[in-house]
């Protein structure tokens, strides 16, 4: 019965997203209050029925009810149960329902924050979300129901992918969707705005808050897909340029752009159409990533192996949305003056620069990413594009960015003068120079990625540093630092994700330049020596776990006669869904990573295991962790509340604007 009213409940919100699409658009042009405030009990309504079909799919994975298709094939009796709910969005038809969940929350979150919004552009914003969830909605009932029923249900189901069984993928879903899904906030902003015919300060204000939480939560998704990666896949990286890596890196990108972008649309009124185009295409990417990941179309690890049909309705769902909003954006681009002017040395100039190396290497990864499929339709070959090609082209633009960063960030609006910009910043930059030399010199030259990597670090660092203490003005220490620690929060949190961005930087460059690696057959008692460490594999012993077999090896690691630690990695054989994994075993401290792996036994008795030292690793996740913390101090800023642009509008006498055409 909870099944059935589940079912029913997705039909619903089905209708009313329609309700919440018609009436408030329709009111919004003919200027008809009341049909413009049913949007707001729409989104709320539409909420409420996904919340309760998302808990009825729950209840039927929780309880086992194998009557579901969608059960029967993502989950099993003897499963944990932490991975029997995580099977709920482990699956297509049960993410693509918590994608549409989160679309229709976003929607409601801004009927009701959004009290202060001009009506008319509140109206046309919950009436593009409307028509957001009417098309994943429509989606997932005609072609991915997830409450589809087995006339002869068996007794037990085929249980969920053994690589998704993990807690850093079990939560690595929702957050990414909770990116993902935030900049449909961002393009229906840009598309009521479009409508109107109007961008001005307090529509950068209002956009800026649903732009820096998708952000955010795209940072902390992505950074789990990538732990889970480094620890789980056994293959000791913790990026590969995988499709669906790339998937979500490429909207991530786009919204720091965007974000980055809103704020001179905010500060100057400067960018208008760009911000715009910005906001149209990070979304239109979120979209692009669902259909890579979802269409079989291009191979992952981690991707949803579905048929060819379903691929063909979200690129069309793109196609709608995405093309739809280029036409509207190319028919009212010219309404979108801009009003603030600035020199070519400005921090609007160095924002400007920001966006286009973030959106050129956006670009450059999308290329190298369906490239694949590119050659295979159009040339009838067979490529794959790998890492050396992602590292060569992508390295540049990362190394520029870094480099202007702390430039861009101390120069003033409008008109800025070099030299005083660099006074306070040759120092951090000699500094910087020195500490890459010396890097070169004690590692006696080789490879440059380390020495240049850490120099470009620790350059934004300090710079991140010296625009803090500049902010304090003048005054002795303890005055400069109660001014400091009066700043605003966003400005605290600009600071803080940009030493964030600092930190992963210098722990991917160390460890990609000092790693050491040891593959090897090792026996039994037989110690052997990797990067001044001593590794012992002590035993091989087979365990069982819950749902699964394990072989798991015991091996001491010790330096100079000093045990260090004791690990054990395994491989394990999931006998239902007949799947190995491994499982690394990784010894973690500030400055480095132990990291084993145990692989198949050998006919001599001895068994394959890989070794890996691994410097700074710990830093790369770190560096994300504060980059998060970043944009939550930021999202906590009282100017950031989504009627902190009205307030302002009100209390100005109202925004300037521009006209519709």
């Amino acid at each position: 019965m909870i099944i059935e009213l589940g079912h029913f409940a997705l039909i619903l919100a089905l209708c009313t997203a329609t309700i919440q699409m018609i009436l408030p658009l329709i009111g919004a042009s003919r200027g008809w209050p009341g049909w413009m405030e049913a949007a707001r009990p729409a989104a709320t309504a539409q909420c409420l029925l996904l919340v309760f079909a998302f808990g009825a799919l729950t209840y039927g994975f929780v309880t086992s009810d194998f009557s579901l298709r969608v059960v029967v094939s993502n989950s099993h009796t003897a499963k944990p149960m932490l991975y029997k709910i995580t099977g709920v969005w482990g699956n297509h038809e049960g993410s693509m329902l918590l994608w549409s969940l989160i679309v229709a929350l976003y929607g409601a979150m801004a009927a009701w924050f959004g009290g202060n919004l001009p009506s008319t552009l509140r109206a046309r914003v919950l009436g593009v979300q409307g028509a957001i969830g009417i098309a994943f909605l429509s989606f997932l009932i005609f072609t991915s129901n997830p409450f589809e029923r087995l006339a002869v249900p068996p007794f037990n189901g085929e249980d969920l992918n053994p690589l998704l069984q993990d807690p850093g993928l079990a939560f690595h879903p929702p957050f990414l969707y909770l990116g993902y899904v935030g900049l449909s906030m961002s393009f229906s902003f840009a598309i009521a705005a479009l409508i109107e015919g109007r961008v001005d300060a307090a529509w950068g204000r209002w956009v800026r808050p649903w732009t820096l939480a998708a952000w955010l939560f795209l940072t902390v998704g992505i950074s789990l897909g990538s732990w889970w990666a480094y620890y789980e896949l056994g293959w000791g990286g913790f990026w590969f340029w995988d499709p669906v890596e790339n998937a979500s890196f490429m909207p991530w990108l786009l919204a720091a752009a965007l974000l980055h972008s809103a704020i001179v649309v905010e500060k100057r009124e400067a960018l208008k159409s760009w911000t715009i185009l910005l906001a149209i295409l990070a979304f239109g990417f979120s979209m692009i990533g669902a259909f890579i990941v979802r269409s079989g179309v291009l191979t992952s690890v981690h991707a949803f192996a579905t048929d060819p049909e379903r691929g063909v309705y979200l690129l069309a769902i793109t196609g709608v949305f995405m093309g739809g909003g280029l036409m509207l954006y190319a028919a009212r681009a010219g309404a979108m003056e801009a009003k603030g002017v600035f020199s070519t040395l400005s921090r609007e100039s160095a924002l400007v620069a920001n966006n286009v190396l973030l959106a050129v290497a956006c670009f450059v990864v999308f290329i190298g990413t369906v490239w694949p499929l590119i050659a295979e339709l159009f040339f009838d070959r067979k490529l794959s594009v790998g890492p050396p090609f992602f590292d060569a082209a992508f390295t540049p633009f990362a190394v520029a960015l870094l480099a202007i960063l702390p430039i861009g960030a101390t120069m003033p609006w409008k008109r800025a003068r070099i030299g005083r910009v660099m006074r306070p910043l040759w120092g951090a930059m000699a500094l910087s120079i020195a500490v890459g030399a010396l890097i070169w010199v004690m590692q006696t030259g080789g490879n440059m990625l380390a020495p240049v990597g850490s120099a470009l670090a620790l350059w934004l660092l300090l710079g991140t540093v010296i625009d803090l203490w500049s902010r304090g003005g003048r005054g002795g220490i303890g005055t400069r630092l109660r001014r400091i620690a009066r700043l605003p929060r966003a400005d605290w949190g600009k600071a803080v994700a940009h030493a964030g961005v600092a930190v992963t930087a210098f722990g991917m460059t160390a460890l990609l330049a000092w790693e050491s690696e040891d593959i090897r057959i090792a026996r039994v008692g037989e110690p052997f020596e990797v990067a001044g460490y001593t590794v012992t594999l002590d035993e091989v012993e087979e365990t069982r776990g819950p749902n699964y077999f394990s072989t798991m090896g015991r091996m001491t690691i010790t330096r100079d006669g000093t045990e260090i630690a004791v690990l054990r990695p395994e491989k394990r054989i999931y006998p239902v869904a007949r799947v190995p994994t491994t499982e690394a075993a990784i010894d973690s401290t500030v400055l480095r990573d132990l990291y084993l792996v145990i692989g198949d036994p050998q006919d001599d008795g001895g068994w394959t295991v890989r070794t890996y030292v691994k410097p700074f690793a710990g830093w790369i996740w770190a560096g994300f962790i504060i980059m998060a913390l970043g944009g939550v101090l930021s999202l906590t800023d009282r100017r950031f509340r989504v009627a902190a642009g009205a307030d302002h509008r009100r209390k100005s006498g109202g925004a300037r604007a521009v006209p519709a055409e």
